[in-house]
C-alpha cells in the first residue's frame, strides 16, 4: 500500500534519542487510517541509529553532507508519499499530530506549516534564550518544528535551500508561506498538537548561552556562517 505520509527524520548519531521519537511517531500513526512510512536519513553515523532505525521498520537513505538542506531535501526525494512531514531525531510529535495535519491540507485552506514547539525542560536561561531569538522569529510569521506539505509544493518551490547552513528551515517556511499565497492558501500552526523537543543544545552550551551571545545568534541566523554552523550542529556531536 503506498504511503500517504511521509515522515523525515534527520539523524547524525542519534541513538539516545531516536527511540523515544520513533515511539511517538509510531503512537501518532496509530490514529490515523492513512498508511505512513517513515524515512531516517542518516548522516555520518558511527553509532546503532541505523540499526534501531532498521529495527523500527524505517526506510534507510544516507547522506554525509554537513547541511541539513540536502540532508532534508535527500529524504524528502525518497519519499513515496503525497504529505510529507519533517520531524528532527531529537524531538518528539504529539499523538494527534498527524491526524490534525489530515484534518488542515484536506481542507484545501493551508499550504503546511509548522508547530508550537515546547522543550522539555524549563529554565530562566532558556526563557531568556527564547526570548533572545524572538525578533529574528516574528517577523517571519511562520512556526518550525514540525513542518508538514504537500510533496509537490516541496519540489515547487525548489525544496530547502543547500546555500543555508543553518536556519534552513525558517527559509524554506518563509518560502513555503509566500507560494500558498499564491493559490489563496495560509501558513497553519499545529497549537493544539505541540511538538517537545530535548534541551542537549542547552546541556551542551548552557541554558544561558544564546542570551549571552547575541553577536552568535546573529551569525546563526545570517544562515551562510560556516564555522558558526560547524559548532553548534555538524560537528558538536562528532563521536
Amino acid at each position: 500500500m503506498t504511503p500517504e505520509i511521509s515522515l523525515i527524520i534527520p539523524a547524525h548519531n542519534e541513538s539516545e534519542f531516536l527511540p523515544a521519537c520513533l515511539a511517538a511517531a509510531a503512537k501518532a500513526a496509530g490514529r490515523i487510517d492513512s498508511p505512513v512510512e517513515i524515512v531516517v536519513v542518516l548522516n555520518r553515523c558511527t553509532d546503532a541509529t541505523g540499526e534501531i532505525a532498521l529495527r523500527h521498520g524505517c526506510r534507510i537513505v544516507r547522506e554525509d553532507a554537513k547541511n541539513l538542506s540536502m540532508i532534508r531535501n535527500a529524504g524528502v526525494a525518497a519519499a513515496s508519499g503525497e504529505i510529507i512531514v519533517t520531524c528532527d531525531a531529537d524531538s518528539r510529535m504529539h499523538p494527534d499530530s498527524l491526524k490534525e495535519i489530515l484534518r488542515r491540507l484536506a481542507t484545501g485552506k493551508v499550504v503546511g506549516g509548522g508547530a508550537m514547539v515546547y522543550p522539555e525542560r524549563w529554565s530562566p536561561g532558556i526563557v531568556a534564550s527564547a526570548f533572545a531569538i524572538l525578533p529574528y522569529l516574528a517577523f517571519t510569521g511562520v512556526s518550525f518544528g514540525l513542518f508538514w506539505f504537500l510533496k509537490r509544493d516541496f519540489e515547487k518551490i525548489g525544496g530547502f535551500d543547500p546555500r543555508f547552513v543553518s536556519v534552513e528551515d525558517v527559509d524554506f517556511a518563509r518560502r513555503l508561506k509566500q507560494h500558498g499565497r499564491k493559490s489563496g492558501r495560509s501558513w497553519g500552526t499545529l497549537f493544539r498538537t505541540p511538538l517537545i523537543t530535548s534541551c542537549r543544545k542547552f546541556d551542551q552550551f548552557g541554558d544561558w548561552y544564546l542570551f549571552k551571545n547575541p553577536a552568535f545568534v546573529r551569525k546563526v541566523f545570517r544562515g551562510d556562517d560556516r564555522k558558526t554552523a560547524d559548532q553548534f550542529w555538524y560537528d558538536v556531536r562528532s563521536d
